[in-house]
């Protein structure tokens, strides 16, 4: 369904199971032996056609050397990563026989961005030829989670309390201090490249409910700005077509553990920001540039600097997000059983100290490509 179907999508999300979970992973597609980016999604997507299970789960993202993996519709957490571990082992096998591997970072360290194709569907088509150098430019990976809403109204005031939040699961996330081939001194180059690029895209403005919702598409329809809803890339949004808040601001995690643990935490977020609202806990809507203050942060420092809280006005160490986040999602977490594990230092940090002793951009790669192939392509666990 696209935007132009307006009409429906009150009764796709009346019909949507609350906390229902989805799972949505984008990998590099790597040469095993130079890990320059290789264009080879054509040829991956036409040898998982055997496997009925896996043809259903591998979608294309923009460019040939990317792949995302998808859990579809989990009951819970619990079954969407279930799902999920059993689509990855597949797809790493079938790699493998292919004689390619996989890489989990935001961004790739060195590639070029002119040298790679984009692949040939109707809809990046679209997005090339409307977007141009801004399409061209992002070769980005990235982390998304989508849970089950059952009203749009709620879904869109529920995206509005997650508002301040993002900037919090993109600091914990913070997985790609490299672009261009250089050390880009940022602990999420990807949010910097595709966040601040693509139009209608980072933190949304609070729109209150879905009549102003539909109201903004509604323009940008009538404007001939966009012609099909996933034209809005915001990092929080309601996915029309699934009848789901969709929460798209975390960079790729190298480790599994790390993409398990923290795809639990958005949805944590997302269900209690649900009951939150249910329950009429007051909520202060910060200001879009208070928000952007937090979001520049995480971008520069990640979890190695101080965010600040904006009821307060003051700062902290970003460090604390997580605690802060497990605290607030103790409701929700009890309810749906989700434990929350985070290692001492995410993805960036971990690069960065390996650049710090001296690793070379290819050896700070190799680590995180290796640590993917580890951990992602484990046999399911029970």
């Amino acid at each position: 369904m696209t935007s132009l179907d307006l009409d429906s999508v009150t009764q796709t999300f009346a019909q949507a199971s609350d906390l229902t979970v989805g799972i949505e992973e984008e990998f590099s597609i790597l040469d095993p032996e130079t890990l320059e980016l290789a264009p080879r999604f054509e040829q991956l997507r036409d040898a998982a056609q055997g496997d009925e299970v896996l043809r259903e789960s591998i979608t294309g993202e923009l460019i040939s050397s990317e792949i995302e993996i998808i859990s579809g519709i989990g009951d819970d957490l619990h079954d969407a990563l279930a799902r999920q571990r059993e689509r990855r082992r597949r797809l790493f096998a079938l790699v493998a026989a292919s004689g390619a591997t996989l890489g989990a970072t935001g961004t790739h360290p060195w590639a070029d961005y002119r040298t790679q194709p984009i692949i040939d569907t109707e809809h990046y088509r679209r997005v090339e030829r409307g977007l141009k150098y801004v399409a061209w430019r992002n070769n980005t990976f990235s982390l998304h989670v989508h849970v089950g809403m059952s009203d749009i109204d709620r879904a869109v005031r529920v995206c509005d309390r997650l508002r301040p939040v993002l900037p919090l699961l993109l600091a914990i996330s913070a997985n790609s201090p490299y672009l261009d081939g250089r050390d880009s001194g940022l602990h999420s180059a990807r949010t910097q490249s595709f966040t601040k690029s693509f139009p209608r895209c980072g933190i949304p403005d609070p729109f209150g409910g879905w009549r102003a919702y539909r109201e903004y598409i509604e323009f940008l329809l009538r404007t001939r700005s966009i012609v099909e809803f996933t034209q809005v890339w915001w990092s929080v949004r309601p996915h029309f077509s699934f009848g789901t808040v969709e929460v798209r601001i975390c960079d790729a995690q190298s480790s599994a553990l790390e993409s398990d643990a923290l795809a639990g935490l958005m949805v944590a977020c997302i269900a209690q920001a649900a009951r939150d609202l249910d329950e009429g806990v007051p909520f202060s809507d910060p200001a879009p540039r208070l928000i952007e203050e937090n979001l520049w942060r995480a971008i520069r420092f990640g979890l190695d600097g101080r965010l600040i809280d904006l009821e307060r006005g003051v700062e902290y160490p970003a460090r604390d997000v997580i605690d802060q986040l497990a605290m607030w999602t103790v409701p929700m977490r009890a309810e749906l059983g989700i434990e929350l594990s985070f290692g001492d230092r995410n993805g960036a940090q971990r690069q960065r100290q390996l650049i710090e002793a001296g690793a070379t951009r290819e050896e700070v790669f190799a680590a995180t490509v290796e640590e993917t192939r580890q951990t992602y392509a484990q046999e399911v666990r029970v």
